[in-house]
């Protein structure tokens, strides 16, 4: 059964419906965070079983802003005008504080990618943001010429 994740958790913890229009893109980019770090980290434990803080090291160099904002800029040409609106929504957003070791050009920007991954989750197109994440990635690679998503294979 294909089942989108999201409805899954809905039913099984009895989540009412809600109307995602209305939330904010930064309640959007904040659901986004999440699933793509679980998303991240699903892969890294899925390459190798190792110490937990080489795991840790390796999801992180992916999940920090910098990352997510080299990844959207990979995709632009594959988002389509919705999901491009949506990005601009999250990066334009006004956030209040931003992370310690990133620049704000690259917190805005990866602001709009979470909040991109958040809409798509919500709105049950989990396909379609596990299929941007991984050609992101795949793009990421190739520019970096890297073997592995870690590095360490």
């Amino acid at each position: 059964m294909n089942r989108d994740l999201f409805e899954m958790i809905k039913e099984s913890m009895e989540l009412k419906d809600v109307d995602i229009t209305n939330y904010s893109p930064l309640t959007l980019a904040y659901i986004g965070d999440g699933i793509y770090e679980i998303i991240i980290r699903t892969i890294i434990v899925d390459e190798a079983n190792r110490q937990v803080s080489k795991i840790h090291n390796a999801a992180s160099k992916l999940v920090k802003a910098q990352t997510q904002a080299e990844l959207v800029f990979l995709l632009m040409d594959d988002l389509t005008e919705e999901e491009q609106g949506i990005y601009k929504r999250g990066r334009n957003a006004k956030a209040i504080t931003r992370a310690k070791n990133a620049s704000m050009t690259d917190y805005r920007t990866a602001t709009g990618f979470e909040t991109l991954m958040g809409w798509l989750y919500l709105t049950g197109q989990s396909q379609r943001m596990m299929f941007l994440i991984r050609e992101g990635l795949k793009k990421l690679q190739k520019k970096n010429k890297t073997l592995s998503v870690t590095n360490e294979k």
